[in-house]
């Protein structure tokens, strides 16, 4: 018997084949046990200044299930090698649970292959890669890019640096005061010169959930390319890249109750390996002389060097526990604890909530008159309450609607009702605290 079956043979046991559905601590079929739900969350035990940890900032990063932190674990205390070169069994072991990862991730996204899905360290270097990559080679002078004046800094940078260099324009779609995205305004922009319309799936500042499909529809009958920033929608609801026809979709598994250091670029196949490489060195190339140097397709032909091994295994630990209990058992709960801190949050006097579009995920900005967001952030987290408070790194945003900056409670799946009503007293005894 070969190495290569040995390995195949006695590969260790996976631990992402454990969906929560299988332990004690997970909601069963049809329900949504929160208690469960949050027992499978360590961190939430933590009391934080004698107070019980209130987390309301999954919208910059979210807590990781038990689920993850076994996966990743046992990655690195029983298999764990470099993955692709080795022909011994810890580095097959460890290709074959990567690899999973990336098929897990096409399934997740419903993408046509896994050859489609590239892993980055975050959806910020995979907008910066289609930027360098495909802008590069297919921009030229006068062509036109067109973003969303809700857009996250990492979907703003990349493409003015590729205006400096290559000339391009950009064009801007407006919001409204309530935080809708112009739809009017957007279409009126579309022109044979729009290449590549890159906006949010949902805004990370205002939970503004913009109507990507008509977007896309739209920027295809003007022959233009559609790249979709879904950090902040991929935790809240299905996203199916097919459906959607988009051309790029980026997501950061840290806010997907993943670890940190790993995202996603999914493209189309066809587009991927027509673009040159964003970066260059082992695992890439096809061959190399120092006459000339060939590349691999898509996927490892975006992929130089060794990859974030161990935090591709736990994002797709958590794509499993996500599965398990559901995304629209998650969008449903979510909905609700949404519609309660709205309802509660709008009765603190002198509090006024920034963005409140037709459709939003589960986020909420607010600020309170008289009192700095800085100061209303750490007055509330004496209450054991952790929200974010600042630009949110969408500084358009908050020009828009004239304000410095925001406090902002954004929910996950493990949040509750309860917690609302601890963040809500703690703002009225701010309230009454700055008088």
């Amino acid at each position: 018997m070969n190495e290569e079956s040995t390995a195949v043979d006695i590969a260790p046991r996976n631990p992402q084949q454990a969906l929560p559905g299988d332990n004690s601590t997970a909601a069963p079929p049809g329900a949504y046990d929160i208690e469960r739900i949050r027992a499978d969350f360590p961190i939430l035990k933590q009391k934080v200044y004698g107070k019980p940890l209130v987390y309301l900032d999954n919208g910059a990063s979210a807590q990781k299930p038990q689920h993850v932190l076994d996966a990743m674990n046992e990655a690195y205390e029983t298999y764990y090698s470099n993955v692709h070169r080795g022909v011994h069994w810890t580095s097959q072991a460890s290709t074959e649970s990567f690899e999973g990862s990336r098929k897990k991730v096409a399934a997740f996204l419903n993408a046509a292959s896994e050859n489609e899905i590239i892993f980055t360290r975050g959806a910020t270097e995979a907008i910066n890669l289609v930027a360098a990559s495909w802008g590069g080679a297919n921009l030229n002078p006068g062509d036109e890019v067109i973003l969303s004046h809700m857009e996250h800094h990492s979907n703003i940078v990349p493409w003015q640096i590729l205006r400096q260099q290559k000339g391009i324009e950009l064009k801007i779609v407006p919001i409204d005061d309530d935080g809708n995205f112009l739809f009017d305004e957007y279409e009126k922009m579309l022109s044979e010169k729009t290449k590549m319309v890159a906006v949010t799936h949902v805004s990370n500042a205002l939970g503004t959930i913009v109507p990507v499909e008509d977007v896309i529809r739209l920027a295809h009958d003007k022959g233009a390319l559609v790249l979709l920033d879904g950090c902040q929608a991929v935790p809240h609801m299905a996203v199916d890249v097919q459906a959607l026809d988009a051309d790029f979709y980026v997501f950061s598994g840290h806010k997907l109750y993943g670890p940190t250091g790993i995202g996603v670029l999914w493209g189309r196949e066809d587009l991927l390996n027509a673009m040159p490489p964003y970066q260059s060195g082992g695992d890439m190339i096809s061959s190399v002389t120092f006459e000339k140097t060939t590349f691999k397709k898509s996927p490892h032909r975006f992929e130089a060097g060794t990859p974030a091994i161990v935090e591709a295994i736990g994002l797709g630990a958590a794509l499993d526990y996500v599965g398990a209990i559901g995304l629209g058992n998650i969008s449903a709960h979510e909905q609700g604890v949404l519609q309660y801190a709205s309802e509660r949050l709008q009765a603190v006097e002198g509090l006024r909530i920034i963005g409140q579009a037709r459709e939003k995920a589960s986020i909420v900005s607010f600020v309170i008159d008289g009192i700095h967001a800085h100061d209303l952030g750490t007055f509330v987290d004496r209450a054991g309450v952790a929200v974010r408070v600042g630009h949110h790194c969408a500084q358009p945003v908050m020009e828009r609607y004239g304000i410095a900056a925001t406090a902002r409670a954004s929910f996950g799946l493990y949040n509750t009702r309860n917690e609302v009503d601890v963040l809500t007293d703690a703002l009225t005894d701010a309230k009454e605290f700055f008088g």
